[in-house]
């Protein structure tokens, strides 16, 4: 299976970082050019649009041969995707509209977008723990890189093109490494994880995973974003930007950190995971005023892939089943009426008394039907664009 790792340059010189944001800036200009013309001329394949703009992505754009088949590569790619995300129709709730947008004007990329390197402009230097990578200004050779431990464990696998990121003036480069899957087993009963808001995972076997301390984070973040955009001082500013990302960072490490302990927690009780399909919950969703921002934030789909992906990882199955009435349905008695929902903590059922905390019961119902899904092999994924 293939995952991506991290690891951050740190240039050696002012110059040096120069060189690589402007190499970032000549790599998305020239790829606006090349996508004005693909979009222009209908030319969405790679051989046939290579022929069209690769002399002048040359003389116009200071590339090199290598780099600039690179671009012709990256807007074929954008193209292939737009395509397959418009025909899936994963364009959100007002998707006709995006969707004439989208066909209406060609791609267009950000100076600072990330831009894919193969071993001809990027070589890899392990045990010196460098990299020599290609620039506008020449090659920069012996440019250091840190990363953890694990991400140096993973690179010795590490196959085919690196991305060049810069964020906050920071560069990183992002690879794609080959490791082994092992094979998946056959579990013993499934572990069901109920996904919420006010709890972000609750487990069948009882376990809580709290959203109050992540959703107090973002309410903190949400006023004092609130509080520096009514000043529209230059200090205001500075400091909007220096905390952008920081709520994204803090809640991606905190879906990692439960989806790392579900899936452990499945490996050592040889379970497999059964998690909801929520594809759409948004749309299907309404939500007051007061609720939009927290049901908007809800990172459900990344806590999914997460799960899905540690899992594959360690061998364990995970299976997405259909969410309709986990709340409702009393997981002693299969008994569904909207009554059992007492509260948003307090299921009661109507018939038989079982009183359960409400994500708990919901949770039994998923790990329920898991196991059917799994026992009739009908073992399904997510649809994509869930978020």
């Amino acid at each position: 299976m293939k995952v991506v790792t991290q690891v951050k340059l740190l240039p050696a010189s002012a110059e040096d970082g120069g060189a690589l944001a402007a190499t970032l800036r000549a790599f998305n200009r020239a790829a606006n050019h090349a996508s004005s013309v693909a979009f222009a001329k209908g030319l969405k394949r790679r051989n046939v649009l290579q022929r069209e703009v690769y002399f002048a992505l040359k003389a116009d754009y200071d590339l090199g041969a290598q780099p600039a088949v690179r671009v012709v590569k990256k807007v074929c790619d954008a193209y292939t995707t737009l395509k397959g995300t418009i025909k899936a129709g994963n364009l959100g709730r007002e998707g006709s509209k995006r969707r004439v947008r989208a066909e209406s004007k060609p791609i267009v990329f950000r100076e600072d977008a990330a831009q894919p390197f193969d071993d001809r402009i990027l070589t890899w230097n392990l045990d010196a723990r460098t990299v020599s990578i290609w620039t506008v200004a020449g090659r920069i050779k012996h440019i250091p890189f840190v990363c953890s431990q694990q991400a140096m464990e993973l690179l010795s696998a590490r196959r085919g093109e690196s991305d060049l990121v810069m964020r906050d003036g920071m560069f990183f480069l992002i690879a794609t490494v080959d490791v082994p899957e092992p094979e998946q087993r056959e579990p013993v009963g499934f572990l069901g994880v109920d996904m919420g808001i006010v709890n972000i995972a609750t487990t069948s076997d009882g376990e809580v995973m709290a959203g109050r301390g992540l959703n107090r984070h973002r309410r903190r973040h949400r006023d004092l974003r609130q509080k520096l955009q009514r000043k529209r001082t230059k200090s205001a500013k500075r400091a909007l930007k220096r905390l952008r990302r920081r709520e994204a960072r803090h809640a991606a490490n905190t879906n990692h950190i439960i989806a790392k302990h579900l899936v452990t927690t499945a490996e050592r009780t040889s379970r497999g995971i059964a998690l909801e399909d929520l594809s759409g919950i948004r749309q299907r969703v309404t939500a007051k005023k007061d609720q939009r921002t927290r049901l908007h934030s809800w990172a459900f789909a990344q806590l999914g892939t997460f799960v899905a992906y540690k899992a594959r990882r360690a061998g364990v199955p995970v299976v997405f089943v259909d969410p309709r009435n986990t709340s409702r349905q009393c997981s002693e008695c299969r008994h569904t009426h909207r009554a059992n929902r007492v509260t948003q903590a307090r299921f009661v059922c109507r018939s038989c008394g079982t009183v359960l905390q409400a994500d708990h019961n919901g949770s039994r119902n998923i790990a329920h039907r898991g196991d059917a899904v799994w026992k009739r092999g009908a073992v399904n994924r997510p649809r994509t664009g869930a978020s």
